[in-house]
């Protein structure tokens, strides 16, 4: 008997008191359009919670969208958390507004990739499937 192929999982989150999240949703159903299956955990969210709900939601990837500026503080701590409760192994992934002096940053601790305002949404969609490929 062949396996079915399991479809890959990402969390679509906004950590922070960030209000806005027209991108994140767009991004969102690009993901979903594409055969995923996504989970958005909706706005204002603790790094504590997104990491709870992708290590229950079983996510290949958590997708995190800024635009509040808190992205340095709060990235990571996904990171950081991920690693704390054995599961390091899900690729974090930024969007929003982050300027580009923070991106090598963002890599350093453990964002795999960064999307700004005006990336293709192919791109992001390539991103996912790759990464999850490796789920």
């Amino acid at each position: 008997m062949v396996p079915i192929p399991r479809k890959i999982r990402v969390l679509i989150a906004k950590p922070g008191l960030d209000g806005h999240d027209r991108g994140a949703k767009v991004v969102a159903r690009a993901l979903r359009d594409a055969g995923m299956e996504v989970i958005y955990t909706g706005l204002r969210q603790m790094p504590e919670d997104i990491v709870e709900a992708a290590i229950q939601e079983d996510v290949d990837a958590i997708g995190l969208s800024s635009l509040s500026g808190a992205h340095m503080t709060l990235f990571p701590e996904v990171v950081r958390l991920l690693k704390k409760r054995g599961s390091g192994e899900i690729v974090v992934v930024g969007g929003g507004i982050i300027p580009a002096d923070d991106i090598p940053k963002l890599k350093r601790a453990g964002i795999k990739a960064v999307f700004g305002p005006g990336t293709p949404l192919g791109e992001i969609v390539s991103f996912f499937k790759k990464a999850g490929k490796g789920a």
